[in-house]
C-alpha cells in the first residue's frame, strides 16, 4: 500500500528500522495517555455529563446547562476555580488577545519572560504598531529573555522588587524560535521564584500545543490562569473551534465581561450546536495527542538518521506537540512541507508556496490539508521563509495517518536531493 501511495522502499525500510527502535518513547507516551483518559472519564462521570447537555441554544444563550456542565468539567480537569469554554473565541490568539485585555488596564505593565511572544501577538501588544493594541490604550509591555533555555531567575526578581508588574505571560510552546518549549517543573520553578517576590502579580500561561503531553497542567503548579485553542491538543480535530481560558474565579469573570459585556460575563453566547463535539473532542484529546507525539518521535527519528537537526531530539522528554526541524535552506523546507500536504486527507493535490500571512513579518509556507481550517492538532507542518529555516511539525488525528504523511514528506525530499 506505501508503494501504491508513491513511497519509495527505501522510505518504508526506514520508518520500520525507526519504529523497531521508538517502542520504549512509545510506551511512555502511551502511559501518560492512560492517565489523561481517566482523568477526562472521571470528569465527565463526577459533573453526571448526560445527553441532555449536547442540546444546543441560539440568541443570548441563557441557560445553557450543556456549555456550563463543559466549563465545570474544564475547571475540574485543570484543577482551577472557573473555566471559559466558547465557540465565541475564533483561535488561541483571540483568547490570549481577550485574556490580556480583560486583565490589564491602561497604565498597567506586562511583562513576558520567554522573550518575545509569538508573531500573531505582536500587533496585540503593541511590539508592532497597531492603533487597537494594547500599548494604544496606555498598557506598557516589558520582556525577559530566557537564558539557555531556562528563566532568567535573578532578572525576573530583580524586575518585581523594582517594578509594579500586573501581569506576567508566560508562553510555553516555542512559537517560531529555537528555544526549548517550557517544561511543566521549569514552570513550578519559576512561579515559586516569583512568589517569593511577589504575591499579587498575574501569572498567565499561553498553554497551546501543550495540553495531556504531561500529566500536569500549569494551574496544578500555582499559575493563575491558563489559555489554549480548541483547534489544538483539546479539540482532537472534532472541536469545529474555540477556545478555553481557565483560573481563579475573579480573573475569569474578568476574561468573559471582555469576551461578551459588562454585567453579561459567562452568563450569555449560544453554543450553536458545538457542545456535542466540544465534549467528544475533548473525550478523544488524550488519545490524539498520544498521537500526535509519536508522529513527532516518528519524524525526530527518521530525520535525526537523515543528518537533520531536531528540537526535541526522539529520546527527549517533551511539553508540546511541536517538532522542529532545522533544514538550513529554503528549498529543503519547502519541499518538506509540501511533501505534507501531498499526505494529506484535505488538498493532498494543491502545492503549499510561501505567501504574506496577516499577523507575520516574513512569507510563511504552511501545510495543512485539515479538516477543520488553522487546525494544528490535524497533522500540519509551517514555518517563516527566513533562517535557519525551521519546519514546525505538529499535530496527527492517527499515528498510521501521521507517520504516512511523514513518510510523504520524507520521500519528498529525498527525490528532490537526488
Amino acid at each position: 500500500m506505501y508503494q501504491e501511495l508513491g513511497i519509495s522502499n527505501e522510505v518504508e525500510e526506514l520508518a520500520n528500522k525507526a519504529e523497531k527502535e521508538l517502542q520504549k518513547e512509545f510506551s511512555k507516551i502511551d502511559r501518560i495517555c492512560e492517565i489523561n483518559s481517566l482523568k477526562v472519564l472521571k470528569a465527565f462521570q463526577d459533573n453526571h455529563l448526560s445527553e441532555v447537555h449536547f442540546g444546543t441554544t441560539t440568541g443570548y444563550g441563557y441557560s445553557d446547562i450543556g456549555r456550563e456542565t463543559i466549563e465545570k468539567i474544564y475547571s475540574q480537569i485543570f484543577k482551577a476555580e472557573d473555566s471559559l469554554v466558547r465557540n465565541q473565541f475564533i483561535s488561541g490568539t483571540h483568547a490570549l488577545t481577550v485574556t490580556l485585555f480583560g486583565l490589564l488596564r491602561p497604565g498597567d505593565t506586562l511583562l513576558s519572560i520567554t522573550g518575545e511572544p509569538y508573531d500573531t501577538l505582536h500587533e496585540v501588544i503593541g511590539i508592532k504598531e497597531n492603533t487597537s493594541s494594547l500599548k494604544s490604550f496606555g498598557v506598557n509591555y516589558a520582556q525577559i529573555d530566557l537564558i539557555n533555555n531556562d528563566f532568567d531567575y535573578e532578572k525576573i526578581q530583580d524586575t518585581l522588587k523594582n517594578n509594579k508588574i500586573k501581569v506576567i505571560e508566560i508562553q510555553r510552546s516555542k512559537g517560531y524560535s529555537t528555544r526549548k518549549t517550557i517544561s511543566i517543573e521549569k514552570l513550578e520553578k519559576v512561579i515559586k521564584k516569583i512568589r517569593e517576590v511577589d504575591n499579587d502579580v498575574i501569572i498567565m500561561i499561553d498553554n497551546c500545543y501543550c495540553e495531556f503531553v504531561t500529566e500536569k497542567e500549569p494551574i496544578e503548579v500555582g499559575a493563575d490562569i491558563a489559555v489554549g485553542s480548541l483547534i489544538k491538543n483539546l479539540g482532537a480535530g472534532i472541536a469545529p473551534n474555540g477556545a478555553y481560558v481557565v483560573g481563579k474565579s475573579e480573573l475569569i469573570n474578568l476574561v468573559a465581561e471582555r469576551l461578551t459585556s459588562p454585567g453579561e460575563g459567562k452568563e450569555v453566547g449560544p453554543t450553536l450546536g458545538v457542545n456535542k463535539q466540544f465534549l467528544e473532542g475533548l473525550f478523544f484529546a488524550p488519545s490524539v495527542v498520544a498521537s500526535s507525539l509519536k508522529t513527532a518521535v516518528l519524524t525526530s527519528k527518521i530525520m535525526e538518521e537523515l543528518g537533520y537537526k531536531t528540537e526535541p531530539m526522539y529520546n527527549e522528554e517533551r511539553a508540546d506537540i511541536v517538532q522542529n526541524i532545522e533544514f538550513g535552506n529554503s528549498e529543503d523546507l519547502i519541499k518538506y512541507c509540501q511533501g505534507i500536504q501531498m499526505g494529506s486527507p484535505i488538498d493532498s493535490d494543491s502545492v503549499a508556496e510561501p505567501w504574506d500571512m496577516p499577523g507575520y513579518a516574513d512569507k510563511v509556507i504552511m501545510a495543512a490539508g485539515a479538516f477543520t481550517q488553522g487546525s494544528s492538532i490535524e497533522l500540519s507542518c509551517d514555518g517563516p521563509i527566513r533562517p535557519p529555516y525551521i519546519a514546525f511539525q505538529q499535530g496527527a488525528l492517527t499515528y498510521q495517518y501521521g507517520k504516512f504523511g511523514v513518510l510523504k514528506a520524507v520521500d519528498n525530499l529525498l527525490k528532490k536531493n537526488k
